[in-house]
């Protein structure tokens, strides 16, 4: 495996577990990291060692979602077409993990906000504490939920729970996203990443070959039409990103208040 700055990686008996650690407990997806996620799982996609992935975050959370303080995303003067390539960053990671023929699993502990969320719901799996909590907070700061998320939250939850999750930007604790289908096993604090390796255990006892082509079939069948109804995603966000109100939900978010919108 190649050298990461904010992955620890540790492979035992067939199963990886990738933990992201950006040292403060919260995770949150800077561009760094999430090309180091969309590198780890590519070069995982071909090791025929490995046949079950676990994904969890160092530290009180899962991911908080997208670094909103992240430079890099906005460095320097950029055309449009620039800023619209920079942003395949978000979409890509999740496709990466999402194309792993190994089963794939969410070990959720503390918050597991946007972009964490879009993570997750590209892994097979998802083992969450009944405490953690579950919020996609896009259209409240103004932006529309991207990272082709929308129709893979839709095939695990319905239209109408998504709707709710995604329109309303609420929060949804463990228990709830266990009652909607949203996470397959649920646990107490602390205890998510040994039920994920439990869960791993079972996987890596069957035969390999067989697991890899079924996820590939129902995936392809689940999948189908996924890309048709979120291509353009991206470039909602675009729009969406460099509005006025997108501009008054980030200053309403710091300055600790209710933004006013005017939809502009």
């Amino acid at each position: 495996m190649g050298s990461y700055q904010y992955l620890k990686i540790n492979k035992l008996d067939g199963i990886a577990h990738v933990s992201m650690n950006r040292g403060d407990g919260n995770n949150a997806l800077s561009y760094a990291l999430m090309k180091e996620l969309t590198d780890c799982a590519n070069e995982l996609n071909s090791n025929t060692e490995i046949n079950c992935i676990i994904l969890s975050g160092e530290g009180k959370s899962f991911s908080v979602g997208a670094d909103l303080k992240d430079n890099d995303f906005m460095k320097g003067e950029k055309t449009s077409l620039e800023r619209r390539e920079v942003f395949k960053i978000g979409p890509n990671m999740c496709q990466a993990w999402e194309s792993l023929e190994q089963v794939t699993i969410a070990s959720v502990e503390g918050y597991c906000l946007g972009g964490g969320l879009a993570l997750a719901v590209s892994c097979d799996f998802r083992v969450s504490t009944d405490k953690a909590i579950f919020r996609l907070p896009e259209i409240p700061l103004g932006m529309n939920m991207s990272w082709q998320s929308n129709p893979r939250i839709n095939a695990l939850i319905g239209p109408a729970r998504t709707k709710e999750l995604v329109i309303l930007g609420e929060e949804v604790n463990g228990a709830k996203a266990y009652d909607w289908g949203l996470v397959q096993r649920l646990c107490g604090e602390g205890e998510s990443l040994n039920v994920s390796m439990d869960l791993a255990k079972k996987v890596v006892k069957l035969p390999p070959l067989a697991v890899r082509m079924s996820k590939v079939s129902i995936n392809a069948a689940a999948n189908a039409l996924n890309y048709n109804s979120s291509f353009m995603d991206r470039d909602q966000y675009l729009l969406t990103g460099f509005t006025e109100d997108r501009e008054e939900a980030i200053r309403a978010f710091f300055d600790k208040r209710d933004p006013k919108f005017k939809g502009k």
